[in-house]
């Protein structure tokens, strides 16, 4: 398999699926962002110089050499106006009055010049992709054609939603990353318990490698023995991902905070600065501070709505003074929850 990073067409952004522009990437993010990837492919591809080992390439390392005059020579007229205008996501844009840049239209021939590139380095006939993407990989797959005269393939799938249609990796908090430094292996496992009823055997299908049949028992299970299968559903798939270890330490830090209501080092852990408050900060600081809600607004508007747990006390005050004595020993932090059975943070006051 070849895992290709867009080193260079992420300075541009990929358009499909979108209303509006992406926001451009410097350098040095996109940088991070690459080894991130990386680190995420890592547990389930083996890299290597063998005649079945993965390759990671990035397109910058042809599309950075790519004259704009070459480019629109070689590529670009084998492209017409009319079909680009017929793309879902042009239509969508056009329809909805939403700008659509030149830079942006640029992306699609971009995305078909790797793989032209690819198919000529590695003999790369198939691309998988997500349904988002059909767009790309079908130009990609007409370039081929009218170029090199050869026959290659495309394979999208569906993106993965929830019984209730809601895109999978869309949280309260925002997406669940697959890099270990973007979100704990806690989380991870945490977000996986925390699947509906209705979502845990196909789930199970998809991302974990059990036997069918185990997997039809635990469908099959009704009432509070669904939480069995959902426990099990975290725990492979955390260790595919993070590995068996961090997948028994997130598993044993949830019976301890469910269990018996206590706290531990394996929760995530994020810092509140003291700063001039002698005494304590108000409880939307707390929230805010856990990483829990993307802005002091969200955090107002959680405790407002009885959401928010601290220190196991129900908040419904934005403005309650938590002071830094509340903090719970032995680790001296404040225990965060959004939702009943919601993500748990500890927010430690550093100087």
């Amino acid at each position: 398999p070849i895992v290709l990073m867009g080193g260079g067409t992420t300075r541009v952004g990929d358009p499909s699926d979108k209303t509006s522009q992406r926001p451009l990437l410097t350098d040095a993010v996109i940088g991070a962002n690459l080894a991130g990837i990386r680190r995420a492919f890592a547990p389930f591809l083996a890299f290597g110089e063998g005649p079945t080992d993965a390759v990671m390439v990035n397109n910058a390392d042809w599309l950075d050499r790519l004259g704009y005059i070459e480019f629109l020579r070689d590529y670009g007229v084998h492209f017409t106006i009319n079909r680009m205008l017929a793309l879902e996501f042009v239509k969508t844009r056009i329809e909805a009055q939403q700008p659509l840049t030149f830079l942006e239209f640029n992306y699609l021939l971009m995305q078909a010049a790797d793989f032209l590139e690819l198919n000529r380095r590695f003999g790369c006939t198939l691309q998988f992709g997500g349904s988002e993407q059909w767009g790309n990989i079908v130009s990609g797959i007409d370039l081929i054609r009218r170029v090199e005269g050869r026959e290659v393939f495309g394979v999208t799938a569906p993106l993965v939603t929830t019984a209730s249609g809601v895109k999978m990796g869309k949280t309260v908090a925002g997406a669940v990353w697959l890099d270990g430094a973007m979100l704990a292996p806690y989380d991870y496992w945490q977000f996986w318990r925390n699947t509906e009823d209705a979502d845990v055997g196909r789930f199970l299908r998809l991302f974990t490698d059990l036997p069918l049949a185990e997997i039809a028992r635990l469908e099959a299970l009704g009432g509070a023995e669904i939480n069995e299968a959902k426990t099990v559903l975290a725990n492979e798939a955390t260790t595919l991902l993070h590995g068996a270890e961090a997948a028994g330490a997130a598993a044993g830090a949830a019976r301890d905070v469910f269990g018996s209501g206590g706290i531990t080092k394996d929760l995530p852990t994020r810092p509140l600065k003291r700063g001039g408050w002698p005494q304590g900060r108000s409880s939307t600081e707390v929230v805010f501070a856990s990483g829990l809600v993307s802005s002091k607004a969200e955090a107002r508007r959680k405790l407002s709505a009885g959401e928010v747990r601290i220190n196991d006390e129900l908040m419904t005050d934005p403005t309650k003074t938590i002071y830094w004595s509340d903090v719970e020993q032995p680790l001296g932090v404040f225990k965060v929850q959004l939702g009943k059975r919601g993500r748990i943070v500890l927010v430690q006051p550093v100087d």
